[in-house]
Protein backbone atom coordinates (compact mmCIF):
# COMPACT_ATOMS: atom_id res chain seq x y z
CA UNK A 1 0.00 0.00 0.00
CA UNK A 2 1.42 3.57 -0.80
CA UNK A 3 1.30 5.76 1.34
CA UNK A 4 0.94 9.88 0.03
CA UNK A 5 3.32 11.96 2.51
CA UNK A 6 1.68 14.84 4.37
CA UNK A 7 3.32 18.19 4.24
CA UNK A 8 1.90 21.60 6.01
CA UNK A 9 3.82 24.70 6.47
CA UNK A 10 4.91 22.79 9.82
CA UNK A 11 4.89 18.91 9.62
CA UNK A 12 5.98 16.99 7.23
CA UNK A 13 5.18 13.14 7.35
CA UNK A 14 6.62 11.32 4.96
CA UNK A 15 7.46 7.64 4.61
CA UNK A 16 10.89 8.50 2.83
CA UNK A 17 11.96 10.58 5.32
CA UNK A 18 12.61 9.06 8.37
CA UNK A 19 10.26 6.08 7.81
CA UNK A 20 7.54 8.97 8.07
CA UNK A 21 8.27 10.17 11.55
CA UNK A 22 6.86 13.61 11.61
CA UNK A 23 9.32 16.09 11.19
CA UNK A 24 9.22 19.89 10.81
CA UNK A 25 8.43 20.89 7.33
CA UNK A 26 11.82 21.77 5.23
CA UNK A 27 13.86 19.55 8.04
CA UNK A 28 14.86 16.12 8.94
CA UNK A 29 13.99 17.14 12.68
CA UNK A 30 11.64 14.79 14.45
CA UNK A 31 8.80 17.23 15.83
CA UNK A 32 8.95 14.93 19.15
CA UNK A 33 12.26 15.64 19.53
CA UNK A 34 11.55 19.45 20.60
CA UNK A 35 9.07 17.95 23.00
CA UNK A 36 12.12 15.22 24.52
CA UNK A 37 14.05 18.00 25.24
CA UNK A 38 11.51 20.11 27.07
CA UNK A 39 10.15 17.30 28.88
CA UNK A 40 14.16 16.26 29.91
CA UNK A 41 13.78 20.20 30.75
CA UNK A 42 15.97 21.83 28.98
CA UNK A 43 15.44 25.38 27.41
CA UNK A 44 14.02 26.28 23.68
CA UNK A 45 17.18 27.93 23.15
CA UNK A 46 18.80 24.76 23.84
CA UNK A 47 16.49 22.31 21.07
CA UNK A 48 17.29 25.88 18.90
CA UNK A 49 21.28 25.92 18.84
CA UNK A 50 21.00 22.01 18.58
CA UNK A 51 18.68 21.62 15.76
CA UNK A 52 19.91 25.10 13.78
CA UNK A 53 17.62 24.31 10.55
CA UNK A 54 13.73 24.60 12.67
CA UNK A 55 13.64 28.49 13.49
CA UNK A 56 12.07 29.55 16.48
CA UNK A 57 9.17 30.84 14.89
CA UNK A 58 8.41 27.20 13.96
CA UNK A 59 9.15 25.78 17.32
CA UNK A 60 6.89 28.26 18.82
CA UNK A 61 4.01 27.45 16.05
CA UNK A 62 4.54 23.99 16.88
CA UNK A 63 4.04 24.26 21.07
CA UNK A 64 1.27 26.42 20.08
CA UNK A 65 -0.63 24.24 18.04
CA UNK A 66 -0.32 21.33 20.71
CA UNK A 67 -1.43 23.40 23.50
CA UNK A 68 -4.34 24.30 21.73
CA UNK A 69 -4.73 20.31 20.41
CA UNK A 70 -4.49 19.19 24.24
CA UNK A 71 -6.94 22.20 25.15
CA UNK A 72 -9.38 21.24 22.41
CA UNK A 73 -9.34 17.34 23.42
CA UNK A 74 -9.57 17.79 26.59
CA UNK A 75 -12.45 20.10 27.02
CA UNK A 76 -14.76 19.20 23.75
CA UNK A 77 -17.13 22.18 22.64
CA UNK A 78 -20.86 21.02 24.28
CA UNK A 79 -23.67 20.20 22.06
CA UNK A 80 -26.62 22.72 22.50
Amino acid sequence: MLHTPQKTNLITIDPDILGGTPVFTGTRVPVETLFDYLADGDPLDTFLDDFPTVDRAKAVEMLTAAIASLITQTNPPKSK
